[in-house]
């Protein structure tokens, strides 16, 4: 399972490999890794209020980056506490790939939308303006319909 390690003002702590973790990624006992620590949440998966699947579906990697995109409050920081169980060997988890910009400039490129992102913003627009315009062909041509002929 793991070793043990001493960090600078830290209790005795387990250190686990993801080996270890990948071990425990099941319902009924579940580990993830968040911004390096590892945490037991088996018990906490009935109360997640995303549901379980969320939590499995980040098992056996670092799953800060999912963590952090859901934008946790404060309060649930605070109760990741009482679930540590040690700390991530990183030297065992596949490092996150790094993406910088090469050009000359401080400042990134602009983002060029491709065009699939174009299409579909137009059509955002386009198919809602043709269904408001289908909708009042109908009921005008419901009222001629309805409306008595004068001969």
């Amino acid at each position: 399972m793991g070793e043990s390690f001493s960090g600078a003002g830290e209790l005795e702590t387990a250190l686990y490999t993801l080996e270890d973790v990948l071990q425990h990624s099941t319902r009924d006992d579940c580990w993830i890794v968040v911004d390096g620590k590892v945490y037991d949440v088996t018990k906490f998966l009935l109360d997640h209020p995303g549901g379980d699947e969320v939590i499995i579906a980040s098992t056996g990697k670092d799953a800060t980056d999912d963590f952090e995109n859901v934008g946790h409050s404060n309060s649930a920081r605070a109760m990741m506490k009482e679930y540590v169980i040690g700390r991530a060997n990183a030297s065992t988890f596949p490092s996150k790939p790094s993406y910088s910009y090469s050009g000359s400039s401080t400042q990134a490129a602009p983002s060029v939308p491709d065009r699939s992102d174009l299409l579909i913003k137009v059509l955002q627009f386009v198919v809602p303006f043709f269904i408001l315009c289908f909708a009042l062909a109908l009921r005008y041509l419901a009222k001629e319909e309805r409306a008595p002929k004068v001969e």
